[in-house]
C-alpha cells in the first residue's frame, strides 16, 4: 500500500475506540440476554466482530501490526430468528457430504443388494450406479451410521430445522427443494465437521454413536461374506458423530 493510501494515526485510534465501545455493548447485551438465541446478543456480536476486523486492518496498514484476536465472521452463524412464534409446520433440511474412499467395497455392497433384488436391479458395475442402489435400499440415517461398510468416508454435514406458517402443498417445492431456505426461520441447527475434532478428541475415542443415529447391529451379520473386501471387518466399526450447535 502506498503512503498516500495509509490510514492516519487518528483513524487507527478511532477504530480502537470503536472496538472498546462495541466490546462494552456486547458485554451489556450478554448480561441482559433473555435466552440462548437473543437477537440483541447476536447483533452486538456482529458489531464487535466488524469493529475488531476494521481495527485490525487499519492497524496493519498503518503500523504493520496485527491483533491476537480471531473473531468468527457473521456468515459463520445464523441471523436472528424472525419466523412465527408458534409454527404450524416445519421443514428439515439435511446435507451430508461423503468421499468414496473404497470404491471396491461400495461396488461389492451394491452387487450384493442387486443379487438379492427380486426385481432385477441393475447398475452395480459403476460407482454412480452403485450409489443409486445403495441410497435406494437404505435410509440416509442408516447410511450415515454405517458409512464405513459402504466404502464411504464422512465429510461435513448440517441439519437445519425451519419454521413455516403452513405446510407446503404436495409437490410444491420438489423441483428446487432448498431454494427458499430462509436462515431467519431456522429454529435450530446442528453441524458436524472435522474442524471440531480438536475440541472433541475424547469423544472420538468412544464406541457409541451420537445424535440418536444408532446402527442395528443384527443387520450387519449378513455382510461378512463380501468377496471384494479382503481382511476387513464388516461388523460396523461405528464412530460417534460430533454435533456442534450454532
Amino acid at each position: 500500500m502506498s503512503d498516500a493510501a495509509q490510514p492516519t494515526a487518528a483513524e487507527v485510534r478511532a477504530a480502537a475506540e470503536a472496538v472498546k465501545t462495541a466490546l462494552d455493548r456486547h458485554l451489556a447485551a450478554v448480561e441482559r440476554r433473555t435466552g440462548e438465541d437473543d437477537p440483541a446478543v447476536y447483533e452486538a456480536f456482529n458489531e464487535l466482530a466488524a469493529a475488531a476486523e476494521a481495527y485490525d486492518e487499519l492497524l496493519y496498514d498503518r503500523y504493520d501490526e496485527v491483533t491476537p484476536f480471531e473473531i468468527p465472521g457473521a456468515d459463520d452463524s445464523l441471523p436472528p430468528y424472525t419466523g412465527p412464534e408458534e409454527p404450524n409446520a416445519l421443514s428439515v433440511l439435511i446435507r451430508r457430504d461423503y468421499a468414496v474412499a473404497e470404491p471396491q467395497r461400495l461396488l461389492a455392497q451394491a452387487q450384493r443388494i442387486e443379487a438379492a433384488d427380486d426385481e432385477g436391479t441393475e447398475g452395480s458395475g459403476t460407482v454412480h450406479g452403485a450409489l443409486g442402489i445403495l441410497f435406494g435400499e437404505f435410509e440416509p440415517d442408516e447410511i450415515a451410521s454405517r458409512h464405513k461398510e459402504f466404502g464411504l468416508e464422512e465429510g461435513d454435514s448440517t441439519l437445519w430445522v425451519l419454521a413455516a406458517d403452513e405446510p407446503a402443498e404436495p409437490g410444491e417445492w420438489l423441483e428446487a427443494p432448498f431454494e427458499q431456505a430462509d436462515p431467519q426461520r431456522v429454529v435450530c441447527r446442528f453441524d458436524v465437521s472435522a474442524v471440531f475434532d480438536d475440541l472433541d478428541d475424547e469423544d472420538d475415542e468412544d464406541d457409541g454413536v451420537d445424535g440418536g443415529l444408532a446402527a442395528d447391529l443384527d443387520e450387519l451379520d449378513d455382510l461378512e461374506d463380501v468377496d471384494d473386501v479382503e481382511g476387513e471387518d464388516l461388523d460396523g466399526d461405528l464412530e460417534p458423530l460430533d454435533a456442534e450447535r450454532r
